[in-house]
């Protein structure tokens, strides 16, 4: 019987023999003492990559995302945020429940940049009326859409002007940076945080990398603390994550073909990166689950090419969508 071809997010992926060799052979040490080996070695080469003075291990990136809100703001301040980034959407509402931050969300413009001037407009004056605005949390990519450096220019000088801080959500910011075509140090040049996960299109099991200066990443040891502590012989999953970002990058560019050909195959709107989005049918999901193609229903699906898909699979996923009647 031929293998389900999993399309319902780049995080189903399952660690290649080579990253749990890698997993089983690490070095190990108790990381609540700063000690295990494989954990430091990661942290210091994520940092060197993405041009950051330090960095921090995260099991997922939503705890990552909230340590760094809980970093930059404090209780009762807020953080400029789009309606449509993972951060407002898909986190629970960690910012306001556990770090006390008001979220002033602002609409994704169709691109998912948000409007230069919208953000400004939504910085609040000096007035005890007002919660003090002091973040602005962007998201590279956003549903699958890639954000260009200029961009990020615009907004990091806007946010520098009216002495904001700065946060990335890049949770797939690799696929980004190999679709523009640019080192992640140069697209995430500016930022005073960025969030990168390990688990997604790096194939890695677990993990998220918080990077920012050395004092910020010392708060967020304090609240990676509050919210659940340090693991301890974390380079078993520390060693994916190197064996990750040693050997995954560069073939993201596959996830994008790939996910470009399944586009074209089953009609739909040409992908930025690895997501590919179609208005879908009443039983299509069903039908779609009987030939073998596992997706997440709803009104609009999401199809996600990642490395656990092949170009295989990609043409058994265009014969069931076209056999769909």
């Amino acid at each position: 019987m031929a293998a389900v071809v999993d399309l319902r997010s780049d995080t189903v992926t399952r660690p290649s023999a080579g990253m749990r060799r890698a997993m089983a052979e690490a070095e190990v040490g108790d990381d609540v003492f700063g000690d295990d080996p494989t954990v430091n070695r990661l942290q210091a080469r994520a940092a060197e990559l993405f041009g950051f003075d330090a960095s921090l291990f995260f099991p997922t990136g939503t705890q990552s995302n909230l340590a760094a809100l809980m970093s930059h703001c404090q209780r009762g301040e807020e953080v400029l945020v789009g309606m449509e980034a993972h951060t407002y959407r898909y986190e629970a509402g960690g910012g306001a429940v556990l770090g006390s931050i008001q979220p002033q969300a602002i609409v994704n413009r169709p691109d998912g940049t948000l409007d230069l001037k919208e953000i400004e407009a939504a910085i609040k004056p000096d007035d005890p009326h007002f919660a003090r605005t002091r973040l602005l949390a962007l998201e590279n990519t956003i549903t699958g859409r890639v954000i260009p450096r200029q961009y990020f220019g615009e907004a990091l000088a806007l946010a520098k002007r009216r002495g904001l801080s700065t946060h990335l959500d890049g949770a797939r910011i690799f696929n980004a940076a190999v679709k523009l075509g640019m080192p992640v140090k140069e697209l995430c040049h500016g930022f005073d945080s960025v969030s990168s996960c390990l688990s997604k299109g790096l194939g890695a099991p677990a993990g998220t990398m918080l990077l920012g200066s050395k004092d910020f990443i010392a708060r967020a040891k304090r609240a990676r603390k509050i919210l659940g502590g340090v693991m301890r012989q974390a380079g078993v999953l520390a060693a994916a994550g190197l064996y990750a970002l040693e050997h995954n990058v560069e073939r993201l560019a596959e996830d994008h073909a790939n996910a470009e050909r399944l586009a074209k195959g089953i009609g739909a709107a040409a992908p930025q990166s690895n997501m590919v989005f179609i208005d879908s049918a009443p039983g299509l999901a069903e039908h779609l689950a009987k030939h073998g193609i596992s997706v997440l229903p709803g009104a609009r699906l999401r199809l996600v090419t990642h490395l656990d898909v092949d170009a295989a699979g990609i043409e058994r996923a265009i014969a069931a969508f076209k056999s769909f009647k």
